[in-house]
C-alpha cells in the first residue's frame, strides 16, 4: 500500500525547530534538495505497491534521500539512521517538515529501499539532476553577466563610464612598488647593460663586414660590478664611497677600473682587418 504525500515544502528558513531558527538556504543538503526532482519519479515508485493492501510505505523522497545520505557520508545503515535522527538538515532533506528526535525509520528499511530503487530508476534520477544543475549554472552565469554589463550609478545618479578594475589595497604599508633604489653603481651597471644591447643590435646589421665581434669586456665588467655590490650589501648598505675605499684596501678593483671597462664598452675598438668608423 502506498499513500501519496505532499512533496512541496516551505522555505528552508520556515523549517520548524524546537531549539532555534530555521535552516540556512546555503546548507549543502538544502541546496541538494532543490536539485532533485522528487515529485517527477514518485508515481513510478508508487506503482510498485498495492493501493489498498499492506502497511503504508515510506515516501519516495525519504527512501531516495536516505540512500543518498548513506552514499555521501559513507556510513553503515545503523550509522545513517543515527545521523538522520541527530541532524535537522538531513531530516529536511528527507522531506520532514519539522525536527524530531525520533528515528524516522529502522535501519533495516534501507535494505528495502535498495531493492525498490532499481538501477534504471536511479539512472533517470541522476540524469535529471545533472540537467537541472546545468540549467541552474547557466542561469547563474547569465545573471552574473547581466549585472556586469549593466552600468552602475554613482551617488549623484550619473552612470560610470567604465567598470572598476584591479584591487584596492587599504594598508599603505603593503603597497607594492617596482622601484629600484638609484645608487651610483646600479645606474652605472644599467648603462653598461643597455650599451651592450645596443652594440649587439648594431653588430647584427654589419656582421658580414667584420671577421669578429668588437670586444666589450662584459664578463669582466659584470664580475667587477658583482664584487662591488656584494661588498656594499655586506656592509649593511653603508656609504658607497667608504665601501669603495674598503674594497680597494681588501684587494677588489677600485671604481676607476670599472668606469674604464664601461667606457670601453661604450666605444669599442674596430677589428684590425676591417676599415670602419667604429
Amino acid at each position: 500500500m502506498y499513500r501519496t504525500t505532499n512533496t512541496s515544502q516551505e522555505k528552508a528558513e520556515d523549517f520548524k525547530l524546537t531549539f532555534g531558527d530555521g535552516l540556512s538556504s546555503e546548507n549543502r543538503w538544502v541546496k541538494l534538495a532543490k536539485l532533485i526532482p522528487w515529485s517527477e519519479f514518485e508515481t513510478e515508485y508508487a506503482n510498485q505497491f498495492s493501493p489498498k493492501m499492506g502497511a503504508p510505505a515510506k515516501p519516495f523522497r525519504m527512501a531516495l534521500g536516505a540512500l543518498i545520505i548513506k552514499e555521501r557520508l559513507g556510513t553503515s545503515d545503523e550509522e545513517t539512521v543515527a545521523q538522520i535522527r541527530e541532524n535537522p538538515d538531513l531530516q529536511y532533506f528527507l522531506g520532514l517538515t519539522e525536527y524530531t528526535n525520533k528515528e524516522p525509520f529502522e535501519a533495516s528499511m534501507l535494505v528495502h529501499f535498495r531493492k525498490r530503487l532499481n538501477r534504471e530508476l536511479v539512472g533517470k534520477i541522476n540524469e535529471q539532476i545533472v540537467l537541472k544543475r546545468r540549467s541552474t549554472d547557466r542561469e547563474g552565469k547569465r545573471e552574473k553577466q547581466k549585472q556586469e554589463t549593466e552600468p552602475s550609478n554613482t551617488e549623484e545618479g550619473e552612470p560610470l563610464a567604465h567598470k572598476n578594475q584591479g584591487k584596492l589595497i587599504l594598508d599603505a604599508t603593503c603597497t607594492p612598488a617596482d622601484i629600484s633604489y638609484p645608487t651610483d653603481i646600479k645606474l652605472l651597471n644599467q648603462a653598461r647593460e643597455q650599451t651592450e644591447k645596443i652594440l649587439d643590435r648594431l653588430y647584427e646589421q654589419v656582421k658580414d663586414k667584420f671577421d669578429r665581434k668588437p670586444r666589450t669586456y662584459r664578463q669582466k665588467a659584470r664580475k667587477d660590478y658583482l664584487a662591488i655590490s656584494t661588498l656594499d650589501n655586506n656592509l649593511n648598505g653603508g656609504n658607497l664611497r667608504n665601501g669603495f675605499a674598503r674594497q680597494f684596501v681588501g684587494g677588489v678593483p677600485p671604481l676607476k677600473e670599472t668606469v674604464e671597462v664601461v667606457s670601453q664598452t661604450a666605444s669599442p675598438s674596430p677589428p684590425k682587418k676591417a676599415q670602419s668608423s667604429w
